[in-house]
């Protein structure tokens, strides 16, 4: 029998349940890592009450829990999360699971480079797998006879995208070494 599917989850909610697996952390300072000026909100920006949506959407599917409370600089006490241990493992999962389209190459594929990076781990399972994804995507668009007009436009920037795509792997191959410090 096959490991169970990867459940769905948003963007949004696999980057806060990810931003968990470094340390317990509360809302605030989740916000703050993927605010415009934060570490990751060039990747990907989520607002405070996103954050606190997808923290109440995890502990409800048992992917996070609470730690304790905590008290803040100002306002009220701010409650530390983290991620259970089915929580981890399935965020670990899904950091190293390719996307499938190359729209995800802009979002998902960076934030989980970013967080593999974060974390210490080795990009190359994520980055060779995410290579043959995006090859056959190139392969499939190469493929498409009688491509015109509207049509064509949208397979030869998908081409380029799929090309760009695989040299940006390539180039993150050939530096995994200086990634991994």
């Amino acid at each position: 029998m096959g490991e169970a599917a990867i459940p769905k989850l948003s963007t949004t909610d696999w980057a806060v349940l990810a931003a968990l697996l470094e340390q317990p952390s509360h809302g605030f300072r989740i916000a703050a890592l993927f605010a415009p000026e934060g570490e990751l909100g060039e990747i990907w920006r989520i607002q405070r009450t996103q954050v606190y949506r997808a923290l109440e959407h995890l502990e409800a599917r048992g992917l996070i829990e609470a730690l304790r409370q905590e008290e803040g600089d100002a306002g009220p006490p701010r409650t530390l999360f983290t991620a259970t241990s089915g929580g981890r493992a399935l965020a670990l999962r899904w950091l190293n699971t390719p996307v499938a389209q190359l729209r995800y190459g802009r979002s998902d594929l960076r934030l989980k480079i970013a967080f593999l990076i974060r974390l210490g781990l080795d990009l190359a399972p994520l980055l060779k797998a995410q290579k043959g994804v995006f090859a056959q995507i190139l392969e499939n668009l190469r493929h498409q006879p009688g491509a015109e007009g509207v049509h064509l436009v949208s397979v030869l920037w998908r081409e380029e995208m799929a090309k760009a795509s695989l040299e940006f792997i390539e180039r993150l191959l050939a530096r995994n070494v200086d990634l991994s410090k």
